[in-house]
């Protein structure tokens, strides 16, 4: 159903609130009476839950070259690129679950993007998928702003949860040079804190906040991109390709053939 401009889902006891003029993003999932995102941010790349299209994390500089092309990106997060062109514009309205929007103006290849919405009592699905209509270079990914504390109004105890942990096992990490931009290189995964991109990951990422709620990430995306060194919140970033991907190994998308991704939000109760 469509509430102020917002779509919304609901699943036994679960709601799902989507803002296509906030850059089509999750706005709000509440599960079990816990909010599970941010809810807000002093910029639109720092809450809810955005689609990052044609691009995901920061291109260096803005710059990169396509064919016989020499592509600069305006700047949204000097001195690079960031998190593509659509989560900060408003979304088409399609239906109660579909959204679309045109790549925009700040992105030199002409392509749409269509993402699909479905919610069930313990699960939320949602898809990405980019239809070019010149050959581009492009990558699709979320960024959510997962609370690190939950609290369940109404229950046994409206304290804070303990903070949230993140379990993930990927083989190998990006390395990231002096400004904080994947090299290309892969390294093995140290020790959290993160804020890097890992690949070749063995099991879907999960998020447990202790005897409330645990959370499992699944995706078709084989990047993961995870942030936690925010006091207040946490991000585990499902994307088709790195950072910067476009000066390192730049996949191209075709005319006839969409990119597509999809991810899967699976929850269960700890208490």
């Amino acid at each position: 159903m469509n509430v102020d401009g917002r779509l919304v889902l609901e699943a036994s006891d679960a709601r799902l609130q989507v803002s296509p003029q906030d850059g089509g993003r999750v706005s709000s999932l509440v599960v079990r009476g816990s909010e599970l995102l941010v809810t807000e941010g002093a910029t639109p790349m720092m809450w809810g839950s955005f689609p990052m299209v044609p691009f995901a994390g920061r291109i260096r500089r803005g710059r990169f070259p396509f064919g016989d092309r020499d592509v600069q990106l305006a700047l949204n997060l000097p001195p690079d690129a960031i998190h593509g062109t659509v989560f900060e514009r408003p979304w088409q309205v399609d239906d109660p679950t579909t959204l679309s929007i045109d790549l925009g103006s700040g992105w030199p290849f002409v392509g749409r993007v269509v993402q699909h919405f479905a919610l069930t009592d313990d699960q939320f699905d949602v898809s990405l998928s980019l239809v070019a209509d010149e050959p581009m270079p492009a990558a699709l990914g979320w960024h959510p702003w997962f609370r690190r504390r939950l609290v369940r109004p109404g229950g046994r105890s409206t304290e804070p949860s303990a903070p949230v942990e993140i379990n993930f096992n990927a083989a190998w990490m990006y390395a990231r040079g002096a400004d904080d931009i994947p090299t290309g290189e892969l390294v093995e995964p140290p020790a959290g804190p993160w804020d890097d991109c890992f690949t070749a990951l063995r099991s879907a990422p999960r998020l447990t906040w202790p005897g409330v709620l645990g959370l499992e990430v699944a995706s078709s995306c084989d990047h993961l991109v995870v942030y936690d060194e925010p006091p207040d919140s946490v991000c585990v970033e499902p994307q088709t390709a790195p950072p910067d991907f476009v000066n390192m190994a730049p996949s191209t998308t075709i005319p006839g053939v969409p990119l597509v991704a999809t991810m899967t939000w699976r929850w269960w109760a700890l208490d």
